[in-house]
Order: C-alpha cells, then structure tokens, then sequence
C-alpha cells in the first residue's frame, strides 16, 4: 500500500550518514568493506543508518552500485537498527523509482534532499515530495541543507510539507541552531527534527535524532553525546562527551567530510578507500594532526598507538 504509512517505531537518536568504501583505485564499491562499517557501527551502539547521503558520495555511484549499496546494508543491518536510503535527484521521477526500490529491498525509509540545480518553488518542493509520498508507504526524512541544494525549506515550506503523512522527519543542516526551535512549533507533532550539523546545540531545542557524519568514526561516542543531551537533559554529562568529540568535527565537516573521514578509518587500521574524483583523498600532510585527534579520543587501536 502507498501513500499510507504503515504503523513503526518512530526514528530518534543518532544515524550515521555512511561512507561508500571503493576498491582500490575506486573502481568498484567494496561490499566486504560496506558490511564490515555496518557492523562495526551496530557493534558500538549506533541508533540508525543513512546509506547514499552526500557523505556517501551518492552522485559518484552508479544505478547499480546503488542497488548492491541499499542490499548489503538492509541485508547486513538485519533488522537491528532501522535503513533510511538517500534517495535524492533532479528528476522527480528519479526519486520515485529509488525510493520504490529502496522500499522493496526493505529500507525503513528515505531521506530526500530537494531538487539541487533547479532551485524549485514552494509549490514545486511540494509537489516533488507529495509525488514521491503518493509513491511509497514509508517515512520520508526531508533533508534541508541550502549550501548543496541551492534552496532553504525553512519553517514555513516545512510546515507545509509536513501535511504530507509521509514526511514524518526533517534533517535540518542549517548552522542556524533557532530553526529547531521554529521548525517544533511550526509543525508540531506532524514532523520530528533530526540535527545534520548542530547534534549538541539542538539536543536542546528538541531534536529527537542526530544525523551525524563524525559518528562514522566514532558511533558510540556520537550517540552518547547526543542521548545524553536529548533524552537525558543531563548537561554535566554531556558537555564532556561534546568537547571530547569536537576537535574531530572540523575533520569530518566542510570540505573534509569525505576525504577526512576515510583517512581516519585508514589510520584506524579499517581500509575503506579514497573518494572519488572530483573528490580527492586527505593529504598527507594532515595525516599526523589527524591522528593526533584521533589518538587523544582514544579512536585509534593499540598498534596504531604504539607506532606514534
């Protein structure tokens, strides 16, 4: 059944926006490497996982990788935490087939970033997203990030959206911490909040989810950094956790969120590849500031440590 969706454990806590590991030379998506990285995150307590978001270079991927990406992941996850598929394109119609597909192999969701050269209307934005609901019986996470897309679906246009039953979740990536805030009382309980940028600041505002690119590296330090802040309120607690996990955020954001990302995994012995081009791989010469980040958080395995 479409457009309807079904009954399900709401989303909160932290999601990881996974990386794609490639072969060497990035010729081909390795699966090994994908089923490995989810289980790692499982392992250390990672509430959910976003597969093909921006992080996971979803415009460098072909219609088949990505068939055999949203597969291992639902295939490996098994059920133990829940699958949002990045289903984002310029082409309406491009977006519904992904998210049909992504339902079919068993996603629990999609997370859908708005049209991203065409600069769409309000009224387009909801005609995009009401096609695409009308399509599928599962949650939709309508993703704002205006740096990449070229448009800001602010409180108003979410408002709007969220009539939509299935745009149940917003992925808010402003660096404008008060949209929160205007986003809850705009929509009420019509769509839920997830941080994509300001975990710790919109903890307290009443995000109930964090889609987080550091907690890649570090899931279970990302995930109780954001639950202590969110379902616990207790700021004695997780202010340490933030200040522990902030020096790594500078690493994994802006131009770096790729590239810095799999250059810690390469420094923690756990091979994921380098991006593809135009993205290009961390140079060399941050590799020791970046391991000195990552060995002061505790992130990297013994052997590492003992060769500094």
């Amino acid at each position: 059944m479409t457009g309807v969706v079904p009954v399900q454990k709401p989303f909160r806590g932290t999601y990881t926006v996974l990386i794609t590991p490639f072969t060497e030379g990035g010729d081909s998506v390795d699966l090994p490497a994908l089923a490995r990285l989810v289980e790692f995150q499982i392992a250390e307590g990672i509430d959910g996982l976003i597969p093909l978001g921006s992080t996971g270079e979803f415009l460098s991927v072909s219609r088949e990788e990505r068939t055999a990406i949203v597969e291992c992941v639902v295939r490996t996850a098994a059920g133990r935490v829940p699958v949002l598929i990045g289903t984002g394109d310029e082409d309406t119609r491009a977006v519904v087939a992904m998210s049909r597909e992504a339902e079919a192999l068993g996603a629990d969701g999609v997370m859908i970033i708005p049209p991203y050269y065409s600069v769409p209307t309000e009224d387009e934005l909801f005609h995009h997203y009401k096609t695409v609901a009308d399509a599928i019986g599962i949650p939709i996470m309508v993703y704002n990030n205006p740096a990449t897309a070229n448009v800001d679906m602010g409180p108003a246009t979410l408002a709007r959206l969220s009539t939509i039953p299935n745009c149940r979740y917003v992925k808010e990536s402003t660096l404008e911490v008060t949209r929160v805030r205007d986003i809850i009382a705009a929509c009420g309980e019509r769509m839920e909040v997830f941080a994509g940028v300001l975990g710790y600041e919109s903890a307290w505002l009443g995000a109930i989810g964090w889609v987080a690119v550091c907690s890649n590296v570090v899931p279970r330090l990302s995930r109780d950094m954001f639950a202590t802040a969110a379902f616990e309120a207790d700021r004695a607690k997780a202010l340490p956790l933030y200040r522990r996990l902030a020096p790594l955020l500078p690493w994994v954001g802006g131009p770096r969120y790729v590239s810095g990302t799999k250059a810690a995994f390469r420094l923690m012995g756990m091979e994921m590849g380098v991006p593809r081009p135009p993205r290009l791989p961390l140079p060399a010469s941050d590799l020791p500031a970046l391991a000195s980040v990552l060995q002061t958080m505790g992130a990297l395995p013994a052997t590492a440590r003992a060769a500094e």
